[in-house]
Order: structure tokens, then C-alpha cells, then sequence
């Protein structure tokens, strides 16, 4: 291909476009998985949270629990003096441990909440409400003479001198005071109102982490969806994209070469390119083409028609059936310009001869040299009437011939013409022969016309 060729090709190259949307693809999913990843850290952080509100809410319900199981076993005590109640009460304090329990596990797993301080506060009242119950227990425990030497913390209560002065039914009824009083109450609802508060702090705090991680999760779904739809642009883009560049040419490049035409320039570079290139083979052998067909339907001394494509446009004119003349043409004497000059000087007379018939006649008149000296013509849409300008143009070719001014030898024509009035007629050379014939007889260098044979 040459260099202005090159220089005019513009447009995408299918390599260029598909690394562009290899890159863009590969772009576009990994903002996807690092989109699905965040969805994903968003979707955990509320597990995380609720978790972690499932996990304060239980140790506070346990600190409750736990406190107001002591309680109602040491009322239950006071007022049923039933040894069993106080054995219940001393194995939560000793062995089940709920109160303590809660703020441990808090601090181990390192999930002190900043409202710790509000456990921390109910756990210290729930303490000094234990001092009150001990107190208590140990009031009933003496009025009814259970030994309880085996619990430390009634054996570290000391009674004030009043209440051991105090009858047993006197002890167990301050007992009952102690801890069904207006103080023993305060106590208790501080303890609960400071649970409360931290499960109120600890479920607008969890709410307001939900609702962020919520938000965050919609936005990182958001997001994903915005380059699910990226992507099926793109591939939708990919698809118009190879319709527009590589399937329609490619349609268009068959139907153009099953038309034996150009290729348009049209598509991706690649497939400009290769038009381009087809082009320029095409036009290479359209003009080999061309050439071989001048050269197989012409004559290569004199390039006009030869004998084959003379015979060949008989036949097209025996179907058209307009009139026409023919003409047939000997050189005079040819054979004694080839003895006396040579055969070089033999050419240029044939030579001489084929471009004056070219210039005489008109372009949709066809020359043709049929034989080694011979030539003939036909002439198209040609009628009887014109024979007198057949015959000046043949007189004015003899004079030319015959009064060279280019160094050639004098020569002359003899011609016989026939007419059809329905193309060429199968008779027709045959009558042109004739006249031809009658020209030779008669002195050679003029033109005969076919009237019938009697009257040649």
C-alpha cells in the first residue's frame, strides 16, 4: 500500500478497543468485588452491633436478675422464716454470682460500655442493699435460733445493742422494716432506674449504629448496582461496538466482492486497512484486466478491433435490429510495399491505414483490421441514403494515401459496402465481398456499394 494511503486511514483499532474494554471491564469488577466487600464489612458491623446490644442487654437483665433474686429471698425469709430461703439467698451471693458476673464478663471481653459506670453505680447500690438484707437475715435468724455460723457475712453483721435487746417477734418485725421500707424501696428503684439507663443508652446507641451501617450498607448496594449498570452499558456498548465496526463491514465487504465492486472504507482501522489494500489489488487487476481484454479484442499492431472481436460484435448486431453498413477493405497492392520496403515500412502503412479509419468515422462506428492487409467497418444506424457521404469519406482516405506528407509509400484503398436495414444479416459480408470484388475488377482505389448481384 503506498504512503498516502497509510496516512488517510483513520479510525479505531479493534486492538486499541479491546484492551480499552478489557482494562474498563477489569476496572469496573474490581470496584465491584471491593463494593461487595464493603456491603459485606457493612452487613457484619450490624451483626457486630447487635450482637454486642444482645450481649449488654443480657449481663444488665442479669444484674437485675441477680438482684432481685436477693431480694425476694430475703423477703421471703422475713416473712416465712423459712431456713431455705436464707440458704438461697447466701448461694447467689457465694456461688451463682449474677451481679458480679456481669461487670466481669464486661471488662474481660473488653466491651466496657462508656455508660459502664451506671452497672458499676446499681452494682454498689445492690451492695449496700445486701448489707440491709444480711442485717435482716440475721435479725430472723436469731429471733428463731437458726445457727447460720457457716455464712461469713452474718457472722461479720453486728446487731446495734437496741435490736438485740428487741423480743424475737420485735427482731423479725425490724427484719421486716429493713427490707420492705420506704429507704430498702429507694434503694431498690435506684438500682432498676440505673439498669434502665444504661439498656435506654444502650439502645439508642445500638439504633444510631444500625441506622449508619444501614446507611452505609445501602450506599455500598447503591454502588454496586450503579456498576452492575456500568457494566451492562459497556457490554451493551461492546455489542454496538462489534455490530458497527466488524459485523456490518464484514457484511458489507461480501456483498461488494459477491458484486465484484470496490470494498467501501468503512469499519475499524484493521478493516480499512484491509479495504484499502483490496482496493489496490482490485484496481490491479481490473486494469490487468482491462489490458488483456484490449489485447485479446484488439489488433496489437494497429490496436484497433481484431478478427475475434469483429466476429464477436456480429454477433450482437445480428440481435440488434437496427440499420447498419458494412464495409470491407483491402490495401492495394500491399504485397508490393512489404517486397519493396520491408516489413517494418509494411506496418506503418497498416498502421497509417487503422488511425485514418478511426478518424474518419464515428466514435459509435467500429474499425476493425480482420486479415493481414484486410479491414473492415460497421457502421451503425446507417441507411442507403447516406452512400455518398460513405463514399467522399473513402475518397478523401484514398487522397491522404496517395499524396503521403510522412515519408510512407503511396498507397490506396478498395472498398465494397453493403447495407441491412435489420443488423447484420448473415448475407451481409458476403454482399460486401461482392462489392469489393467489383472494385478490384474495375481498377482497384474507390468504393462499390452491393445493388443486387446484376447490378454490381
Amino acid at each position: 500500500m503506498n504512503t498516502e494511503n497509510k496516512i488517510s486511514i483513520k479510525g479505531m483499532r479493534i486492538r486499541t478497543l479491546n484492551l480499552l474494554m478489557i482494562s474498563i471491564s477489569c476496572l469496573l469488577y474490581i470496584l465491584l468485588i471491593v463494593a461487595s466487600f464493603r456491603a459485606l464489612d457493612r452487613y457484619q458491623s450490624m451483626i457486630s452491633d447487635t450482637n454486642d446490644y444482645i450481649t449488654y442487654e443480657k449481663d444488665a437483665l442479669l444484674l437485675a436478675e441477680g438482684s432481685n433474686y436477693l431480694t425476694e429471698q430475703a423477703r421471703l425469709f422475713t416473712v416465712t422464716t423459712d431456713i431455705r430461703h436464707a440458704d438461697n439467698y447466701f448461694t447467689e451471693i457465694h456461688t451463682t454470682k449474677r451481679r458480679r458476673k456481669t461487670l466481669k464478663q464486661l471488662e474481660s471481653e473488653g466491651n466496657v460500655h462508656k455508660n459502664y459506670n451506671l452497672l458499676k453505680t446499681a452494682l454498689e447500690d445492690s451492695y449496700e442493699l445486701v448489707e440491709r438484707e444480711v442485717y435482716s437475715i440475721k435479725l430472723v435468724a436469731l429471733a428463731k435460733g437458726y445457727d447460720m455460723t457457716a455464712y461469713e457475712e452474718i457472722e461479720q453483721a453486728e446487731l446495734s445493742d437496741e435490736d438485740l435487746s428487741l423480743s424475737p417477734e420485735e427482731m423479725i418485725e425490724k427484719a421486716h422494716q429493713n427490707i420492705f421500707g420506704t429507704d430498702y424501696q429507694e434503694f431498690k428503684k435506684q438500682i432498676m432506674d440505673n439498669i434502665s439507663a444504661f439498656m435506654d443508652a444502650i439502645i439508642d446507641e445500638t439504633r444510631q449504629k444500625q441506622q449508619n451501617s444501614a446507611s452505609r450498607l445501602k450506599m455500598s448496594i447503591s454502588g454496586q448496582q450503579i456498576l452492575i449498570s456500568i457494566l451492562f452499558i459497556e457490554n451493551i456498548l461492546i455489542f454496538v461496538l462489534i455490530i458497527r465496526l466488524i459485523i456490518k463491514p464484514l457484511q458489507i465487504y461480501v456483498k461488494n466482492i459477491r458484486d465484484e465492486k470496490r470494498l467501501e472504507i468503512t469499519g475499524s482501522y484493521e478493516f480499512k486497512y484491509l479495504a484499502l489494500t483490496y482496493n489496490n489489488i482490485f484496481e490491479i487487476n481490473a486494469a490487468n484486466e482491462t489490458m488483456l481484454r484490449h489485447q485479446a479484442e484488439h489488433d496489437p499492431l494497429t490496436g484497433i478491433m481484431n478478427r475475434g472481436a469483429f466476429d464477436q460484435l456480429k454477433e450482437i448486431f445480428r440481435v440488434k435490429l437496427e440499420p447498419l453498413a458494412l464495409l470491407i477493405i483491402d490495401v492495394d497492392k500491399f504485397k508490393l510495399v512489404n517486397d519493396g520496403y520491408g516489413h517494418e515500412m509494411g506496418d506503418k502503412v497498416l498502421k497509417k491505414v487503422a488511425e485514418l479509419l478511426e478518424e474518419s468515422f464515428r466514435s459509435t462506428d467500429f474499425p476493425a483490421r480482420i486479415g493481414g492487409d484486410e479491414f473492415a467497418v460497421i457502421l451503425t444506424n446507417v441507411t442507403p441514403e447516406l452512400k455518398s457521404m460513405i463514399e467522399n469519406k473513402i475518397n478523401i482516405l484514398n487522397e491522404k494515401l496517395m499524396h503521403p506528407d510522412d515519408g510512407l509509400p503511396e498507397i490506396s484503398l478498395s472498398v465494397g459496402a453493403a447495407f441491412s436495414e435489420c443488423g447484420f444479416s448473415g448475407n451481409l459480408y458476403k454482399q460486401a465481398d461482392i462489392a469489393l470484388y467489383h472494385v478490384k475488377e474495375h481498377g482497384r482505389c474507390g468504393c462499390s456499394f452491393y445493388e443486387g448481384e446484376d447490378d454490381v
